[in-house]
C-alpha cells in the first residue's frame, strides 16, 4: 500500500481552533490507524501546522483521509499538500 505525505499549514492565528479539536484529531487518528508516523510543525515555538505520513490505497484515498480529519473539518488548515511518499531510509 502506497504512502503519502501531508503538509498541513494552519491559518494565521488558529491556535485556539487547533486545539479545541485536537483531542478529536487524535481520536481520529487512532480510529483510523492510517497515520505511520506524525506531529506538529513548530514555528517560532508555536504549533502552526502539521506533518502527517500515512498509509492509503490512493491520492484519492489519502484526501478523503484528509477531508475527514476534524482539523480539516474545523477549518484550521490554509493549505493541505499531499503527495505520494516514498520511504527509503529508517
Amino acid at each position: 500500500m502506497p504512502y503519502f505525505a501531508l503538509i498541513c499549514r494552519d491559518k494565521s492565528g488558529a491556535l485556539d481552533t487547533r486545539m479545541a479539536n485536537r483531542e478529536a484529531h487524535l481520536a481520529y487518528v487512532a480510529e483510523t490507524g492510517a497515520v505511520l508516523f506524525g506531529g506538529p510543525m513548530i514555528t517560532d515555538g508555536e504549533m502552526r501546522g502539521s506533518l502527517l505520513v500515512i498509509e492509503a490505497d490512493s491520492m484519492d484515498a489519502a484526501r478523503d483521509w484528509a477531508a475527514q480529519d476534524p482539523y480539516g473539518l474545523a477549518g484550521l488548515f490554509d493549505s493541505v499538500e499531499i503527495t505520494e511518499w516514498k520511504k527509503v531510509i529508517g
